[in-house]
């Protein structure tokens, strides 16, 4: 688990691809790598990665072939900036909102302007993440906790101070860029805890018995 606060930003030093999958070597920046341990998890732009070697300044990571499909970690160039985070500890303080590491799916940026000293971005996500994106509720971007704006549709709004800007990877956003989405935890839980019973059966297919049977249509 993690917080959604990024710790440190530093970028892709190599990366050795086989067929499937591939292994990754970050150098950390200013990350303090004195309390990890061999097995440690590190989330990278909001993928939770386990550390299988690491000294003082990198470590190294294998990336699966699901997690390639599924994160923009596959599009990563070497010397390419990326969020870092260390797992969260009981003593961590909870600045952001709790966040798994699991990316739940791709967005790509549609519309940056400023405001102010601030930025704004609007994001689009896929279709089926979208009823769990809520105003002002929590989102996690390449691992940065956020707050929603506004929600139309499947895009979100998005305000970055200034502070999230210098020291995380948004600040070098731009339209059409592709990033990681993990939805808010809660949200995931409670459409799953509302289907009750109804959550161990296997998904029915929409048919007008279905709409009759659940009151949308008499």
């Amino acid at each position: 688990m993690f917080t959604g606060i990024i710790q440190s930003v530093g970028y892709l030093r190599s990366v050795e691809k086989n067929q499937t999958d591939c292994r990754l070597r970050v150098q950390v920046g200013t990350l303090d790598m004195s309390t990890v341990s061999l097995g440690d998890s590190i989330a990278v732009n909001g993928v939770c990665l386990t550390a299988i070697e690491f000294d003082d300044v990198s470590f190294v990571a294998d990336v699966s072939n699901e997690t390639l499909s599924k994160t923009t970690l596959g599009r990563l160039k070497v010397h390419e900036k990326v969020n870092l985070e260390k797992a969260l500890t009981l003593s961590t303080p909870l600045g952001g909102h709790l966040v798994s590491g699991h990316v739940d799916g791709v967005g790509v940026i549609v519309k940056r302007y400023s405001d102010g000293k601030s930025e704004r971005f609007e994001i689009e996500a896929p279709t089926e993440l979208a009823k769990y994106i809520a105003q002002k509720g929590s989102i996690c971007i390449d691992g940065i906790s956020l707050t929603v704006n506004t929600v139309t549709g499947a895009i979100f709004d998005l305000n970055i101070v200034p502070h999230t800007l210098e020291n995380t990877t948004i600040g070098q956003y731009q339209v059409g860029q592709k990033v990681n989405l993990e939805v808010d935890l809660l949200a995931r839980y409670m459409e799953r805890l509302m289907l009750g019973d109804k959550a161990s059966e296997a998904p029915r297919k929409l048919s007008e018995d279905f709409l009759h049977e659940n009151g949308f249509i008499k």
